[in-house]
């Protein structure tokens, strides 16, 4: 795993180029951000997934860009995760600072992520969700919903059954976890989200590629000067022959 400290600008890491034992080939690169609400275990959440570890304090987030390599479906991919700081609504709308905003369009998908015991943070669900798609114009970028502190289920403010019902009506995959007792299904919400990045990017290539391969329709303009040019030729050859 490698970590860049304090992200004032988003960078890839050229150090993940090269796959790890794939006679030095190339992994695809898939960039997630992970964004919600102070206190909601976005850190947490992104350190349990790339360390399987759990750790249950950590320091103010300055925005930490997080590398790892991981194998989906027999390919090799290059992870990077950028785990942001926390938002807070005013009036309503999110109050998003640039390095906020450059994240989400530099990711290829995006994580929010909410606490059960915090109703607030589960309210900043829709918020983060037409923010991304105000920054993602055209573009269905694929966007999971983290439902995270489930074993803190005796000061919970949020059923489960209400995020998945809000993340449904997002169109987005909804998973509840916990992440200081439950990896698989940290990995899980992970994994599926790489896999949706990857059919997205698979059903996009070919679109590209069979638009390349047809020619442009003729432009007007370049019809119109091709016929002004050949009464222009023609012209000057009835002149020379009358000469």
């Amino acid at each position: 795993m490698r970590l860049i400290q304090s992200m004032g600008t988003i960078a890839e890491d050229p150090s993940q180029g090269a796959g790890e034992g794939g006679g030095g080939g190339r992994a695809r690169l898939i960039k997630i951000a992970v964004v919600g609400a102070s206190g909601v275990g976005k850190t947490a959440l992104v350190v349990r997934f790339l360390t399987k570890r759990f750790i249950g304090d950590y320091e103010r987030n300055a925005g930490n860009l997080y590398s790892r390599q991981i194998e989906i479906d027999g390919e090799l991919f290059a992870i990077q995760v950028q785990d942001t700081p926390g938002v807070q609504v005013h009036g309503h709308s999110l109050e998003c600072n640039e390095q906020l905003n450059r994240c989400i369009r530099w990711a290829d998908a995006i994580v929010i992520v909410f606490s059960i015991t915090d109703y607030k943070s589960y309210e900043l669900l829709s918020h983060f969700h037409q923010h991304i798609r105000h920054l993602h114009p055209g573009n269905r970028v694929p966007v999971v919903v983290v439902a995270n502190k489930a074993d803190l289920l005796h000061i919970k403010e949020v059923e489960p059954q209400h995020g998945l019902q809000l993340a449904s009506m997002l169109g987005c995959t909804f998973y509840e976890v916990s992440v200081s007792e439950n990896y698989k299904e940290v990995f899980n919400a992970f994994h599926s989200l790489c896999k949706d990045v990857c059919k997205q990017q698979t059903t996009s290539t070919p679109e590209k590629r069979r638009s390349s391969l047809i020619p442009r329709p003729k432009s007007p303009n370049m019809q119109d000067l091709k016929r002004r040019f050949k009464q222009a030729l023609s012209a000057k050859v009835r002149t020379v022959t009358s000469v």
